[in-house]
């Protein structure tokens, strides 16, 4: 006889540029969690190009979802219903993604959950073995979004405050190209950032008033820090520029979490990665590792507190680009 939390959810996670497939049981045990980056793929572009994340995602998402299945030692029997990132993303990578769920519910005539990919970022915290237990304040940033969030509950959120421009994660992005660093940019500025002086630079913490965000002018003062330095010099001072530059978007992100004001503070989001923001912020629960870039574990989880969509009536669900 089955025991509680036994069955599973099957998530899937298409919106942007990596595929993924995993499985988590009602009460929030990770079983498996499989993803397939396409960073290597959109290198050398310099970003993700949606064209070219769709057409991978649909090489990848049938392989990734068995590749879980077998990590979990279970079958489709198994699965109680799915779960997938209905947006905001890339539509064309987001449609891919729900074309597949949609498959598989109806085959196997399950309900199917639509989730909103920032609602799983959030859900990314309650998991097992120590899950985050609501009500904190959360920041998420990630590539595409930067958020300050009021978590009341699993269920009821309250946005505070948002970026007026850039992300954190596009801010890195863009700041990576500016140096000739690779992509993804995030994780080339915080490598190359621990050889280098975060002083050397004074590079403006934007003053936006509330508890909104802004990158552009941080990302056009390392534009002209750069265009005054010969490329001998650029490259000399690359590690400088890369230190004081992640400093600068620390800073922006860590005095707003601390103008909130919140008793309990936590991190998610793929910026969440970043070494020096994890130090910042040490007092905060933070996202696993495995779980700061998009996965398809938080969108499983998130799916434990939304109510399903009956078989067969999620087959004429669409996917959205933004909120």
């Amino acid at each position: 006889m089955e025991g509680p939390g036994s069955r599973l959810i099957l998530g899937i996670e298409t919106s942007c540029d990596e595929t993924a497939a995993a499985l988590v049981t009602e009460d929030g045990e990770l079983r498996a969690n499989v993803v397939a980056s396409q960073a290597d793929l959109h290198a050398q572009f310099g970003g993700v190009v949606p064209e070219v994340a769709s057409r991978r995602h649909l090489e990848l998402v049938g392989p990734v979802m068995r590749e879980a299945l077998d990590q979990a030692g279970a079958t489709l029997d198994d699965v109680d219903r799915v779960a997938v990132t209905q947006g905001p993303g890339l539509v064309g990578a987001l449609l891919v993604g729900l074309a597949a769920a949609k498959a598989v519910a109806w085959s196997r005539r399950l309900p199917l959950v639509p989730v909103d990919h920032l609602a799983g970022h959030v859900a990314s915290l309650y998991l097992q073995p120590d899950p985050v237990e609501p009500p904190f304040l959360c920041l998420l940033a990630s590539g595409g979004h930067t958020l300050l969030i009021d978590v009341h509950s699993h269920t009821e959120q309250t946005v505070l405050g948002t970026t007026r421009d850039d992300a954190a994660g596009e801010a890195f992005d863009k700041g990576a190209r500016l140096l000739g660093l690779g992509y993804p940019g995030g994780r080339e500025i915080d490598r190359l950032a621990r050889e280098g002086d975060p002083e050397a630079y004074d590079f403006p913490v934007a003053r936006v008033p509330g508890l909104d965000f802004s990158f552009s002018g941080l990302k056009t003062s390392l534009l002209y820090a750069t265009r005054d330095l010969t490329p001998d010099e650029l490259e000399e001072r690359k590690p400088d520029l890369a230190a004081s530059y992640q400093r600068a978007i620390v800073r922006a992100l860590v005095g707003k979490v601390r103008q909130a004001n919140a008793e309990r503070v936590a991190v998610v989001g793929g910026v969440a990665a970043n070494s020096e923001l994890r130090e910042a912020l040490a007092d905060a629960a933070l996202a696993p590792l495995a779980l700061t870039t998009d996965n398809a574990a938080m969108i499983a989880s998130a799916a434990r507190f939304v109510e399903p969509v009956p078989y067969p009536g999620y087959l004429g669900l669409d996917a959205y680009a933004s909120r």
